[in-house]
């Protein structure tokens, strides 16, 4: 499958892997900070995809970002969300210098009928920023 525009890719792809693919970053009401985006999971044994609505992405790359800088780890969980619950993520840090995010992915309301969850593992530090930055781009393309 080939995108046009702008992707972010996260995780591997692979026969047994689950990866997540965001794209078509818009802005439906012009100049307005709504940004919205489409995100997918794609793998062997599962295919969910949704649009997700932020206010002008809703800090996910700072999010990112913040989980590069703190590398030398941290306690606990930290969790970030779109405006409308349509996207989660939740980050922890562990043993050996690696991220694990979890991504959450969630019908739109009103119907809110489904929920998806997969994990994806990151070498603390470069990798994270490598992701934010990407992130970073595919958030601000649409304003270009």
């Amino acid at each position: 499958m080939i995108e046009d525009g702008p992707v972010v890719r996260v995780g591997e792809p692979g026969p047994r892997a689950v990866h997540l693919l965001f794209s078509q970053p818009t802005k439906p009401f012009g100049d307005d900070l709504v940004l919205d985006f489409l995100v997918k999971a794609r793998g062997q044994w599962v295919s969910v995809e949704t649009l997700v609505r932020t206010w002008d992405g809703d800090g996910l790359d700072s999010f990112l970002s913040s989980l590069a800088e703190d590398f030398r780890g941290w306690e606990g969980a930290r969790a970030w969300r779109s405006l409308e619950h349509d996207l989660t993520v939740s980050a922890e840090h562990r043993p050996g210098g690696y991220v694990h995010l979890t991504w959450g992915i969630h019908d739109r309301p009103p119907s809110e009928e489904w929920h998806f969850e997969t994990t994806t593992v990151h070498a603390a530090g470069e990798e994270m920023r490598n992701l934010a930055a990407a992130v970073h781009a595919f958030l601000t393309s649409a304003s270009e």
